[in-house]
Formats: structure tokens, sequence, C-alpha cells
């Protein structure tokens, strides 16, 4: 008897972990679209399905950077995606530019290179990197939650790419941001990276100076 009790919980157990799994992504809406609190339906227009915030980039001066300039379209930008499981952003990369280690929480990423040539890479479970030269017009997918990067290899010219996402709000934390600006110790990360105070303390004054840039 005590033997078919445990085999029932454990089936339990693993029906609710395979629900939880499974759910695990932007929940399915019972209606067409979803309108904002406060909007009066009988107002929706074609302009609320419409996004223009990119057209800003036709003019955007990237001389001097050195960190991508990203752009996201997410429900937050466009709250016409709520509930649509997709979201998109715009990226540009100046000359020898990057855009730092990040994950991607909520959705794996599929890049598409417009203009330039892209290394870019990530970083699985088990610690093995698998990095790729990207040119127009490559896509590469970055898995859910795994670490990532892209480096423009040119040192003369920009390069554009756009980056799709599985979610209306895939977000992003910023590994460099995340270590050294959110107010860890220094002594704290001093041990961890088993280096010197000193060490630290000048990667905390830059990213917060980043940060607030």
């Amino acid at each position: 008897m005590g033997k078919v009790c445990s085999f029932i919980a454990l089936a339990m157990i693993l029906a609710l972990a395979n629900s939880f799994l499974g759910n695990a992504r932007d929940p399915d809406i019972l209606k067409d679209f979803l309108i904002p609190t406060g909007l009066d339906p009988s107002n929706i227009t074609s302009q609320f399905f419409t996004y223009t915030g990119f057209r800003e980039l036709v003019n955007v001066n990237a001389t001097g950077k050195t960190a991508a300039i990203v752009t996201i379209a997410s429900m937050k930008e466009f709250p016409a995606l709520e509930g649509q499981a997709v979201s998109i952003a715009a990226l540009i990369y100046p000359p020898s530019g990057s855009n730092p280690p990040h994950v991607h929480p909520r959705a794996a990423e599929l890049l598409i290179v417009l203009q330039g040539v892209l290394e870019v890479g990530f970083v699985d479970s088990t610690n093995k990197l698998f990095k790729q030269t990207l040119q127009v017009p490559d896509m590469f997918i970055f898995p859910k939650g795994l670490v990532h990067f892209q480096v423009n290899t040119r040192s003369d010219s920009p390069a554009f790419a756009l980056g799709m996402f599985g979610s209306a709000n895939a977000g992003t934390v910023s590994l460099p941001s995340t270590v050294f600006a959110s107010g860890i110790s220094a002594e704290i990360l001093a041990k961890a990276f088993k280096t010197d105070l000193e060490t630290i303390s000048k990667l905390i004054a830059a990213n917060n100076i980043t940060k607030a840039a």
C-alpha cells in the first residue's frame, strides 16, 4: 500500500511539474487581441497595431560609441504585442562595437544580420561556448535563458541586425551591470572572482558610469 501511495504521489508531482513547464511561456489569450486597461475598445484603429519607434534609428549617430545601440519593441513600447507572444529589437553596432554578455529569461532570440559582419555566440549550461561569424543575411538562434553576445568584427563600418523573440516581454539581464552595478559588495565580488578589491572597485565604478549614461 505504501509503495502504491508513493507512486501516486510521484505521478502527481511529475504531472504538476510538466504542467508548470508546459506553461512557462506567454499565456494563450481567448480573444483576437488584448486592449490595455483604460483604453476604449471603440476607439481602437489601425494605429494601435502600428509601431513607428524604429523611424528615429534612420539618423542615429554611432560615432564614438563602443556598445551596441539596442532599441526594443516589446509590449511596454508597443502595447498591441501583449498576448501575441512576439517582440523585436533593432540593433546598431558601431565599428568594433559589441552587445555585451546578457540573457533573456523569458524567450529565445532569433538574430538576423541586415548589414555588416558579426561574431556571435552563447554558452550552454555545461559551460560550452558556441561561436559563429555571421554575414548578411545569416540567422543565429540564442536559446532561452543562456548567456550570449554579439561583436561587430569590422573597425571601419557599423553593422545592423534584428533580434526576434518568442515573447511579448522577453526581458534582458546584462551580466556586467547586473554583477557590478547592482549593489553587491566589492568584498563578495572580489572573493567570487578571486581578485583584489581595487580591481573590483574599478569595475563597479565603470559599470555605474555606463548605467547612468
